[in-house]
């Protein structure tokens, strides 16, 4: 009898299925700074002066095109490699949540922002009257670092984590892990743009609460683009995730308000309002979706039923249209005058909420249990709260979200 043999997969046959889980986004800005490098070590360009982030030419020149070549250039080798390496799990992670059109317009948000604050700080610093000093207009920044800062803070903020692991070594506060990075790369490497990398923490804790939001067009936007004739091709790919609009169980958690007192500095309207950026424990509906975690994409292929999405959750708003409906428009249906006319849509009213309510509330009640069941089976609550929201209410999905992330937390603390 023939004994079973269980053969290892080779490297190249890792490397292809880790690469075969890469979204489009993510998967084409690593192909094109690694194309631009190489492009570039064959024809030996190493002067930057013309495509780096230089405040001084954008102020006197305004070459604009300089926020966004500066992006796709790096210096070295290790310089691509590391920023790549890095970019792949953290862009694999918001572009599965977001979507491929959304993290790309997030790409682009998040360069430009990143150099608005590098030109008003190196100004201030360049033109106060105090101690003026010209050395940050001339600085000349390349690289993807400044975005992958902003990455960080945004993936940070949606993981619920209250302590990150840096490097094994140790654990510090969740807001505070951008900075103590920020300070050990600044420590650890040479030539690093240190105003660059605080430029992107800026922007990214800007973006999590919700001062980029008039910045953030609506899901329509999106589907005009996924629908676009000239992205057929690109929506093919098996990698590309389509934008769903938000997730039918909740917004995902960005800040977590456990210990969270009002200081005397900050104002009772502004307080309400970082409050209700916050995160509820309750799995309520939401009306409009959250244009900053708008919940996880969907993927050409995917099996997953999306018709719970379709529910209107607003049941007095469904009743006001169909009220609408009715009295704006009396040409459209037969003139019915008295109590039939009355009961007729009394009675479709109640037939409408009533189906939008069991509805609402089987998604809820089932929300629910799961979440229950993913925390009797010893998973933090909030972290189990997230990646349920993040797996569409799947609870294997769910389960294997909580034990990659467990597994990466272990082996950062080994």
């Amino acid at each position: 009898m023939r004994p079973n043999i269980v053969t290892e997969a080779g490297l190249p046959t890792r490397l292809n299925q880790w690469w075969a889980g890469v979204p489009f986004i993510t998967s084409g800005v690593v192909i094109v700074c690694l194309a631009i490098y190489l492009v570039c070590l064959l024809i030996g360009y190493d002067s930057f002066y013309e495509i780096c982030f230089l405040p001084s030419k954008v102020v006197s020149g305004f070459q604009v095109y300089r926020i966004y070549t500066a992006v796709l250039f790096h210096g070295s080798l290790l310089h691509v490699v590391f920023n790549m390496l890095a970019l792949v799990p953290l862009g694999t992670e918001l572009e599965r949540i977001m979507g491929s059109v959304r993290l790309l317009y997030l790409i682009f948000l998040l360069a430009t922002s990143n150099a608005v604050f590098h030109l008003i700080i190196a100004l201030v610093v360049g033109h106060n009257p105090i101690s003026s000093t010209l050395y940050l207009m001339q600085e000349c920044a390349i690289g993807f670092s400044g975005i992958l800062f902003s990455f960080i803070v945004i993936e940070t903020s949606l993981s619920g984590a209250q302590s990150r692991s840096v490097f094994g070594l140790f654990n510090v506060p969740s807001k505070l892990y951008p900075f103590i990075l920020l300070v050990l790369i600044q420590l650890l490497a040479t030539n690093v743009s240190l105003l660059g990398h605080l430029c992107g923490i800026l922007s990214g804790f800007a973006y999590t609460y919700g001062l980029f939001n008039c910045l953030l067009p609506g899901s329509s936007f999106y589907s005009s683009i996924e629908s676009s004739s000239l992205l057929s091709t690109c929506i093919r790919r098996p990698g590309f995730i389509l934008c769903t609009g938000g997730t039918t169980y909740g917004n995902l958690p960005t800040h977590s308000n456990t210990n969270a007192t009002s200081s005397g500095i900050i104002s009772g309207s502004l307080w309400r309002n970082l409050s209700s950026w916050m995160p509820r424990r309750e799995t309520t509906f939401q009306s409009t979706q959250d244009p900053r975690f708008p919940g996880r994409g969907r993927t050409l292929a995917s099996t997953h039923n999306q018709s719970a999405s379709a529910v209107e959750p607003d049941m007095g708003l469904q009743t006001r249209l169909l009220d609408d409906s009715v009295t704006n428009h009396p040409s459209e249906t037969p003139l019915m005058t008295g109590p039939r006319a009355s009961d007729a849509r009394n009675l479709t009213g109640d037939t409408q909420v009533a189906g939008s309510l069991a509805t609402y509330t089987q998604a809820t009640d089932s929300f629910d249990e799961e979440l229950k069941k993913l925390v009797a089976m010893g998973f933090e609550k909030t972290q189990a709260e997230v990646a349920l929201a993040a797996a569409d209410g799947d609870p294997n999905v769910a389960i294997e979200i909580l034990m990659s992330q467990e597994a990466w937390l272990s082996d950062e603390e080994c």
